[in-house]
C-alpha cells in the first residue's frame, strides 16, 4: 500500500525525548513512518503501541516484537491500552487529519480531484458516510456544520441549495455535489472553497473534533510524569484545541487559581509552535498546513 512521507518526522519523534526502555503510542499509524522512527530509537525492552481505524493501514503493520497495531479509533486509547495491561506511557504521538493515502484513493471520496461516491469514512465500517449527511441532515444542521467546521460564511446558502437539490433526487457522488454547489464556487476560488466544504463534511462524518477532545482528556491520565505528547494538526479548529489543552488543561475558560494565584495545569509547553520548512513543503505538499506542538506532563 503506497503511503507518503510522514510530516515533520524528526521534529515530532524528537519531541518525545524517547527513553530506550519506554512505552510509546502512535495514535495515527497510517503508513508507519513515525512508528518506524520511534522503533529505531527504542531498545529491546521498549514498547510501541499504534492505533489506526482504517483497514488499509493494517497492511503496513511492522514485524517487530516490540510493536502492537490496534485497529481502533484512538478515542478509545485508554480502554485498549488497558486491555494490553498498559496503564502509563512515556509518550504519545499524533498526526491528525487525512493521510495522503486516503486522499489518493479515489473511491474513498476524500479528495476533490476525483469522481467518487460520497463516503469520507476513515473507518470503512462506520455507519455514517458523507452520503448520509448530505441527504439526511436537515438544513439547520448542514448550516452549522459548514459554519463551524468549514468556516464558510455562505453556509446558509450552501445548506439551502443541498436541501433543494436532494428533493429532486439524492446527491450520490462528488460530481453531483459539486454541480449543486457550482453557483457558490467562483472560478478563482473554486478549489479553496471546495476544500473547506469537504473538510466540514469529513469532520462531521468522522466526529473528528469530539474524537480529539476525548483523546486529549485521556492523555493526562495515561502519561507518566515527564511523559510527552507530540501532536500535529492541520487546521485551525484542531490546533486551537491542542493549544488550549496544553496551556490550560481544558478547552474553554481558564483554570482556577489557588489562594496564592497559582494555577494547576497538567502540562508544560516544550518549545514553541513548529511548522515545516519550505524544503519539506516542496517535497511533501501535505505538510504545508501542519502545526506541531509538544508538551510534557507535569
Amino acid at each position: 500500500m503506497e503511503y507518503h512521507n510522514p510530516v515533520l518526522l524528526k521534529e515530532t519523534v524528537g519531541g518525545l525525548a524517547i527513553k530506550p526502555d519506554g512505552v510509546y503510542v502512535d495514535v495515527t499509524f497510517g503508513g508507519g513512518g513515525h512508528s518506524n522512527e520511534i522503533l529505531k530509537q527504542l531498545g529491546p525492552e521498549g514498547k510501541l503501541y499504534a492505533f489506526d481505524q482504517d483497514q488499509d493501514a493494517l497492511s503496513n503493520a511492522i514485524d517487530d516484537d516490540r510493536f502492537t497495531l490496534i485497529n481502533e479509533n484512538f478515542r478509545f486509547i485508554k480502554r485498549f491500552l488497558r486491555f494490553y495491561g498498559i496503564r502509563k506511557v512515556d509518550g504519545i504521538l499524533g498526526d491528525f487529519g487525512v493521510s495522503s493515502h486516503q486522499f489518493d484513493v479515489a473511491d474513498r471520496g476524500f479528495s476533490t480531484r476525483f469522481e467518487a461516491d460520497l463516503d469520507m469514512r476513515m473507518n470503512q465500517n462506520g455507519e455514517v458516510s458523507a452520503y448520509h449527511i448530505i441527504n439526511e441532515y436537515d438544513e439547520s444542521d448542514l448550516k452549522v456544520m459548514f459554519l463551524q467546521y468549514g468556516e464558510l460564511r455562505n453556509a446558509p446558502k450552501l445548506a439551502r441549495a443541498i436541501v433543494g437539490a436532494r428533493k429532486e433526487s439524492p446527491i450520490k457522488t462528488s460530481v453531483e455535489l459539486k454541480e449543486v454547489l457550482k453557483p457558490f464556487l467562483p472560478k478563482h476560488k473554486e478549489h479553496k472553497i471546495l476544500a473547506q466544504i469537504y473538510q466540514a463534511i469529513r469532520i462531521e462524518v468522522n466526529q473528528e473534533i469530539e474524537v480529539l477532545k476525548e483523546f486529549l482528556e485521556q492523555t493526562t491520565e495515561l502519561l507518566d510524569e515527564g511523559g510527552r505528547i507530540s501532536l500535529i494538526s492541520y487546521h485551525s479548529l484542531e490546533d486551537r484545541l491542542v493549544k488550549r489543552f496544553i496551556r490550560n488543561g481544558m478547552f474553554e475558560g481558564e483554570p482556577e487559581k489557588d489562594l496564592y494565584g497559582n494555577v494547576s495545569v497538567p502540562f508544560k509547553k516544550i518549545g514553541g509552535l513548529i511548522v515545516p520548512d519550505s524544503e519539506e513543503v516542496k517535497v511533501n505538499n501535505r505538510a504545508r498546513s501542519a502545526k506541531l506542538r509538544i508538551a510534557e506532563r507535569i
